[in-house]
């Protein structure tokens, strides 16, 4: 792919990332917060664990996009902070726009560079921006399905769910 071809993509993957974010702000808003310890397994991560997952690893993922370069992930325990559903929607209306903005002002050239994921993978920047779109959607819908075990309404998603029709 040349650096023309690698904005275009950009592009349209930002535009699509931008409108996944107003999805997965809906699914973290609609986690009830006496119930974030669930987990429906003891492998899973706890709901409060995902939505600090979630919250964390956009920003992280989009910047290190922009930066060029892998960075340790982010620490999704208690020590981040994020204590509630409101506390991640608050940081991730925040921070993950700003993130996503640094990413849009790439050049072609810039995201056409090869980057390695901790020797796991090397791909161009632009291909790990198609990962951050699947990876935030990946982990949004682990999180609604934990909706309602935790006493939650899962809001719709990509069209009416069962709770809002």
């Amino acid at each position: 792919m040349d650096s023309k071809e690698a904005k275009t993509v950009a592009d349209f993957l930002i535009a699509d990332f931008e409108n996944e974010m107003q999805t997965t702000l809906r699914v973290i808003e609609a986690v009830p917060n006496g119930h974030l310890d669930y987990r429906p397994d003891s492998k899973s991560k706890t709901g409060l664990g995902i939505v600090r997952h979630i919250t964390l690893e956009d920003e992280w993922l989009l910047n290190c996009i922009a930066n060029g370069e892998f960075t340790p992930p982010p620490d999704d325990s208690d020590a981040c902070g994020i204590m509630n559903s409101a506390g991640a929607v608050a940081r991730y209306k925040e921070k993950v726009p700003v993130a996503l903005d640094r990413v849009r002002a790439m050049s072609g050239e810039k995201l056409v560079n090869v980057i390695d994921l901790f020797g796991m993978i090397k791909a161009p920047g632009v291909n790990f921006l198609a990962m951050a779109v699947k990876h935030s959607v990946h982990h949004r819908g682990q999180l609604s399905t934990y909706l309602r075990p935790m006493g939650g309404k899962v809001p719709g998603i990509y069209g009416p769910s069962a709770d809002t029709q």
